[in-house]
Parts: structure tokens; sequence; C-alpha cells
């Protein structure tokens, strides 16, 4: 399709602007990481790296950092064993209720956070009688981030078909085997991106953590939604998101650039 220079412009001014609106907001917590004003003021009345030292020295931040990386490392492991299994369970076989247990798999990721955190707090507490602890913060994670492994799986295998597992097995080669060699080098790249998005995606939570996070157990979003209206920590928490939108570029770049088709994966025949 070609588009006239009219259209090319309007559509270049949309984006920008789009992107504007996205990426402005974010400068400004950069910048203001380094303002030496604890209010805030534009233009920065001058600029300093004394809150990135004081950041640095947080204990409280660090503590946070700490347990959102562990929740965020357990509740990727359990995505990436359980959407793959249910990645190849659906798209290897057929059984009665196949679609709408994809549907099941697929609608924690639709849901609205603070319904999932209502009805994981009543399943925990009321139902099961478990107390909220690190272990239902993962467990919950999990719910959604299985999404992000299950649909890059599926994509991958679809794409990819089944023949080559096929004629592994009609060589001799057991299921385990036939995974082993052939099923997981075929997803393996699928499987990264799927892990990088999960990681972030629990990394960042905060409506679902709220619900199920024990007495003690502070996430390092819970940590930044508790101190951002403290005065004295305001500068801190400004430097602490200023980090993680320059960290979080590194696994939302690779996950991108995983999930693009690998140039020399085979094909099954048509």
């Amino acid at each position: 399709m070609t588009l006239s220079r009219n259209a090319r412009l309007l559509l270049a001014a949309v984006t920008g602007l789009v992107l504007l609106v996205i990426y402005l907001p974010l400068g400004l917590v950069l910048v203001n990481s380094f303002n030496t004003s604890t209010s805030f003021t534009w233009p920065p009345s001058g600029f300093t790296t004394k809150w990135w030292d004081a950041a640095w020295h947080s204990a409280g931040a660090r503590d946070a950092l700490a347990l959102s990386l562990e929740v965020a490392a357990f509740a990727t492991v359990i995505s990436l064993v359980l959407g793959t299994m249910a990645a190849l369970a659906l798209q290897r076989y057929r059984f009665f209720g196949r679609d709408a247990v994809s549907l099941l798999i697929i609608l924690p990721i639709a849901l609205p956070g603070i319904v999932t955190g209502i009805a994981l707090q009543n399943a925990f507490t009321k139902i099961l009688g478990i107390s909220l602890s690190f272990w239902t913060i993962v467990i919950a994670h999990a719910t959604f981030c299985i999404v992000t492994v299950f649909n890059n799986a599926v994509a991958r295998l679809r794409r990819v078909g089944g023949n080559l597992e096929e004629a592994s097995m009609d060589l001799g080669a057991g299921t385990f085997t036939t995974f082993r060699l052939v099923t997981f080098p075929m997803l393996r790249s699928a499987l990264l991106a799927g892990g990088l998005l999960s990681f972030a995606l629990s990394f960042d939570e905060i409506i679902v953590t709220t619900f199920t996070a024990g007495a003690g157990s502070q996430t390092l979003p819970l940590w930044i939604f508790e101190n951002m209206f403290r005065p004295n920590q305001a500068p801190v928490v400004n430097v602490v998101a200023a980090a993680l939108i320059v960290l979080s570029i590194v696994p939302i770049w690779l996950a991108q650039r995983l999930s693009v088709d690998d140039e020399g994966l085979p094909t099954a025949a048509p």
C-alpha cells in the first residue's frame, strides 16, 4: 500500500505525538532524579547525584529489590514449566474441551488486577487457610505470567509444525528424547523471550501483590508506592524509578529480538 505525502506526514505527526505523551513523563523522571529540589520544581533548580547515593544506601529499597527479584525469578521458572507443558498439550493433542482450557489459561492476563488479587486472597486465606507469605506472591504472579510463556510457545509450535517431531519418533526416539533434541531447540528462543517478559511482568506488579503479600513482604513496587508521598523519601523514590526505567530496557529489548522468527529456523512441510 502506497500512502500519499500528506498521509505520511499526518501519520508521522500522530506517531510522534503518541511517543511524546508516553516518553516525556519518563524523561522527566530521569531528569528529576538529579534535581536538587525535593519538590521537583521545573525547570530544575540544580543538578546533584546525592539522591542516587541515598538510594544506593537505602536498606528498605535494597531489601524490596531483593524480594522483587526473588519473586520474579520463582514466578518465571514456574511459568516456563507450566506454560510450556500447556502449550505442548494444547497444540500437539486434540481432546474435548481443548478450546475452553486455552481460554482459561489466557483469561488471567485479561482480568483486572484487582479482581485477580481479591480472588486469590480469598482463595488463600478463606478457602485453603494459608497465611499470606512470599510463596502466595509467587503463586499469584505465576497465574498471569504463564500466559506470556504459553502464547510464545504456542506461536512457535504452530510455525514449526509437528513433522520434525514425528520424524524423530519414527526413527526410534522416545518422547523425552524428542523433546530434548528436537522440540526444545525449536522452542528455546521463544521460551527465553517469554521468560524475560514474565520476569518483567512479575517484577513491576503491584495490584495483585497488594492483596497477596503477607506482613513484612514488601516488593519494590510496594515500597515505591508507600514512600512516594513521604517528603524525605520522594527524591529516593524518583531515583529508584529512574533506575528501573533504564534497567527495564534490556530485558524488553532482548525479548523483542528473540520474538522475531529465527532466520534459519526449520519449518514443517506443507
